[in-house]
């Protein structure tokens, strides 16, 4: 499920899909392209079951393959593309982007269109982009935001006589049934709680299409095989032999303030050798006794400010980090971890007095793209707030561009969300106590 642009309805229409085929008995497994946690959020909702990532970029193709094919289980795998169809890390169609993956995957394409407004414009559109399309072909279009029955089948001859992919579906301009955004993307499901416990029902219901007709035409659509498969240079090793993280138990913070989690960092911790214990620094949790490191993934703490504040997480994570206990932050959860955060108001916040940093949102994109350590970690980096008092500290990694972070103690923080699978060792070494910790520093955590 692809689109022209971002903005274009793909989420709600690639949801609509989902629930229509639930409802008809299907099993759906569900996909999300790109480094992206909003989306499969909201495709778990409809679906009930986990949303994978798949990123040509940091996973590596073969990965991608491997992972779509075993999460897959038979059932019908829909993935919803990253941004516009050829969008990706650089050029046209090059790694990261929809495009790429779906040649990777020898999957078919159906472009997802905004159609308000619409009419003709639509087959020279449809025209490029299967024209551009390399290593994959189009199968159809589901126009989005159509005005009225009317509308639809006069986009639906303008293809058929165009001799371009069909229309396949559509789904109406109905505001009741647009997703709410803010700045990191759409508001999760968590934070805004369905009006009307039927959603997913009433998105199948909007959608307009044939549940067969759409099936005939992805299926005769003949794979391309563009990649050769045994020429994988930028693969990765997604599993070493040996589990580099035996008998460690990891802490990882989770709740709605700390929920940007790949599905596939938690099933390689566990595949490691590590144990994962979650907790919640909203509901003030202990870390568990047993605990040997700690994650602190991102998420939106600048909405929870109040609740962090008075966070009875913190001194326990302040003893742990001061004894030398090793913590990965990302984003929101390196702004926790800081003496104080601002949120969209304004308002300054008190955080964790770990890390000698303050953050404060700016408004604004502040930092977007892939990202890479020196160790060949690969991840993410997607913020609209910065850093304050952070040069008098040691960089936490050495990156092609983007944030380096900070390293204080054992304490490894940055804006990046990384894909621990693309560099096993480097990964470990996070999680692992380090003997040789710096404690000249510990008097500033025993002052805070």
């Amino acid at each position: 499920m692809a689109a022209v642009r971002s903005q274009s309805g793909k989420t709600t229409v690639t949801m609509a899909l989902m629930a229509a085929f639930r409802r008809l008995g299907k099993a759906v497994a569900p996909f999300k392209a790109g480094p992206d946690y909003i989306d499969p959020a909201w495709h778990r909702t409809v679906c009930g079951t986990p949303s994978w990532n798949l990123d040509t970029f940091m996973m590596g193709r073969q990965t991608c393959r491997s992972l779509f094919h075993e999460q897959r289980h038979n059932r019908l795998g829909i993935v919803e593309g990253v941004m516009g169809l050829f969008d990706g890390k650089s050029g046209v169609g090059g790694p990261g982007s929809t495009a790429d993956l779906a040649a990777v995957l020898e999957l078919p394409v159906i472009l997802v269109v905004e159609a308000r407004g619409m009419a003709g414009s639509l087959a020279p559109l449809v025209a490029g982009f299967g024209a551009a399309a390399h290593g994959f072909h189009l199968a159809g279009v589901i126009a989005n935001g159509v005005g009225s029955e009317h509308h639809a089948r006069l986009l639906a001859e303008i293809l058929e006589n165009a001799a371009l992919p069909p229309l396949l579906g559509w789904l109406p301009r109905d505001p009741e049934i647009a997703l709410a955004e803010r700045h990191l993307g759409l508001i999760l499901p968590a934070d805004q709680p369905l009006a009307d416990p039927n959603h997913p029902d009433r998105l199948a219901s909007a959608l307009r299409f044939d549940p067969e007709r759409l099936l005939d035409a992805v299926a005769r659509v003949t794979p391309v095989m563009a990649h050769n498969k045994t020429d994988e240079a930028n693969e990765i090793n997604k599993f070493p032999a040996q589990p580099l993280l035996a008998n460690q138990v990891v802490a990882v913070a989770r709740d709605q303030a700390f929920c940007f989690l790949y599905e596939a960092n938690l099933a390689w911790l566990t595949a490691m050798g590590a144990k994962t214990l979650f907790f919640s620094p909203l509901a003030g949790d202990s870390l568990p006794a047993t605990t040997t490191a700690v994650w602190l993934p991102g998420g939106y703490p600048e909405l929870h400010g109040a609740a962090l504040a008075d966070s009875a997480t913190w001194p326990d994570l302040r003893r742990f980090v001061a004894q030398g206990g090793p913590v990965l932050a990302e984003c929101g959860g390196m702004m926790a971890m800081g003496r104080s955060l601002s949120d969209p108001d304004g308002r300054i916040w008190p955080m964790a007095q770990i890390l000698p940093i303050d953050t404060r949102m700016t408004g604004r994109l502040a930092g977007l793209g892939y990202r890479q350590d020196k160790t060949g970690v690969r991840g993410h980096e997607f913020h609209h707030s910065v850093l304050q008092d952070a040069t008098q500290l040691d960089p936490a990694f050495i990156v092609d561009k983007g944030d380096g972070g900070v390293r204080w103690l054992n304490v490894r923080a940055s804006y990046i969300h990384w894909y621990f699978p693309s560099a096993p060792m480097a990964v470990a070494a996070w999680f692992n106590r380090v003997p040789s910790v710096c404690f000249a520093q510990e008097r500033s955590l025993n002052n805070a």
